[in-house]
């Protein structure tokens, strides 16, 4: 089983960006981005084929987010502009083997990370 860093969280006030930065140790068809904040349940945000590069979004997040991909490095990101408080949370990144399409299940996801915290004050 592959290991998953994600690095790039902070404290940021409304209005700002930051980028979420996940490298692996192997490949696998689809990453996604993921989210806890306290008290909920975690949510999916963004998703990614890498083969085919064909993305998802939350539409909570749809438009304000971006995810993407370095193949070369074995790294994906996720650029998140106009964050609101809402955004709060814990950011996890999540590796899907071998999926066909992208998905913001995450039962479908095998390899987790150990998550960075994304804090956005009003």
């Amino acid at each position: 089983q592959g290991r998953l860093v994600e690095s790039g969280g902070g404290s940021v006030q409304a209005g700002g960006t930051l980028r979420l930065s996940c490298v692996a140790s192997q490949y696998s068809n689809c990453m996604g981005w993921f989210r806890q904040a306290p008290g909920k349940e975690r949510e999916g945000v963004a998703a990614i084929h890498r083969g085919d590069g064909n993305t998802v979004y939350a539409d909570s997040v749809k438009g304000r987010f971006t995810i993407s991909q370095d193949n070369g490095l074995n790294t994906v990101y996720l650029r998140m502009d106009s964050l609101k408080p809402e955004d709060t949370g814990m950011y996890y990144c999540a590796a899907d083997l071998g999926c066909s399409a992208p998905t913001l299940t995450a039962g479908w996801y095998n390899t987790w990370g150990q998550g960075t915290q994304v804090t956005v004050s009003s």
